[in-house]
């Protein structure tokens, strides 16, 4: 009778265990990160499919006048985080030539204030991120980079990594052309400049040591991004400011725009430097109150900070210095919007004279 009962159960723990083993691994227990925001950015494959396509049609000839050899790989790069139907052919034009499976990025910390984070960056504890072709796997290195870090330089902030929409802009696009891309999200909320020259250097010291550890190559096996979007400008639904110094008629605008490319000219392009850094935090930062912005840039610390691992880093592995490469400029007001309403996206801001925002995409190899 025993016999009877056991053997049925045998073949039918056999059958079950065979056909688990013959299923796709799945991400079940994984703690994975939501996206955040469904409006402005792609997060279902048939609308990344779309917004490419409708990209590599409709900016044909301005992702064609900044093209990069295929050859060429990014150690670092600049990129904006905006709606895809203001900032979309500068997404490719920069990533396009970050080829690396593993992604250290440095996004904006926009509600750092909610949770009172200064003077530390911010990592998360996921194990992926939710992506628009799968989860997108966090890679194993930042766990190890944490623990190479002092205690008091980072904080682990899931809350304040959640909220966060920066760093999931570049994710779909970053999958869409590697299904294999890990990420590394660290965010950079207000900083001051002598306490970012001491996380970068611990930070690109604990990269330094790991990538020579695991023979990771700079700019194949892993690269730093950096996102940003550039001012922020005019004097009409900006939570009552007035961020229009110049004004908002045609002079005015054209005033804040020669600034601009004042700041891409000095800050990024040619040589990478400590002092071009500097420069940038300085031109964005209040330099009395390190909370207070000079130039409404929402990058003004994690530009500065992402720029001086990168050059931090360059100097431990002894290579030439990185040379910055500016592929575009442009805003929410000068160019005809990407359509995506009918792929059940939109815009999460107006566009007008009196309320525009500047994106730049640049490379450093």
């Amino acid at each position: 009778m025993k016999t009877a009962v056991w053997l049925p159960a045998f073949l039918l723990l056999y059958l079950f265990t065979f056909c688990n083993q013959m299923k796709p691994p799945d991400n079940k227990g994984l703690r994975i990160r939501e996206v955040i925001d469904t409006i402005g950015f792609a997060h279902l494959d048939w609308q990344m499919d779309s917004v490419v396509s409708r990209i590599n049609s409709q900016f044909k000839n301005e992702l064609e006048e900044v093209n990069q050899d295929s050859s060429l790989f990014w150690k670092a790069a600049i990129c904006p985080h905006d709606d895809y139907t203001y900032a979309s052919w500068l997404y490719p034009a920069v990533l396009k030539n970050v080829k690396s499976k593993t992604l250290i990025i440095f996004g904006v910390a926009h509600k750092a204030a909610l949770f009172h984070l200064n003077n530390r960056i911010v990592f998360d504890s996921f194990d992926a991120w939710k992506g628009p072709y799968g989860d997108v796997r966090v890679s194993p290195l930042r766990d190890q980079i944490i623990e190479k870090l002092p205690k008091d330089l980072f904080v682990v902030h899931d809350s304040m990594q959640m909220v966060e929409h920066s760093v999931e802009s570049m994710i779909p696009f970053l999958q869409e052309q590697n299904p294999n891309v890990e990420v590394i999200s660290i965010l950079v909320p207000f900083m001051s400049l002598s306490k970012m020259d001491t996380i970068s250097l611990q930070l690109a010291n604990a990269i330094h040591s790991l990538a020579k550890a695991q023979s990771l190559n700079w700019g194949r096996d892993f690269s730093i991004l950096i996102t940003t979007d550039a001012v922020h400008y005019g004097d009409e639904d900006w939570s009552g400011l007035d961020l229009a110094p110049f004004g908002t008629d045609s002079p005015g605008t054209q005033k804040a725009l020669e600034k601009e490319k004042r700041i891409i000219e000095s800050c990024f392009t040619g040589e990478l430097t400590s002092e071009k850094a500097n420069l940038f935090f300085k031109t964005t930062v209040n330099e009395d109150n390190f909370k207070e912005y000079k130039r409404t840039w929402c990058g003004r610390y994690s530009v500065p900070l992402g720029l001086k691992v990168a050059g931090n880093l360059q100097k431990l592995q002894k290579t030439k210095s990185l040379n910055g490469v500016p592929l575009g400029y442009q805003t929410t007001i000068d160019h005809p919007e990407l359509p995506v309403k009918d792929l059940g996206m939109g815009k999460t801001a107006i566009a007008t004279n009196r309320h525009w925002v500047g994106f730049t995409a640049v490379g450093f190899n």
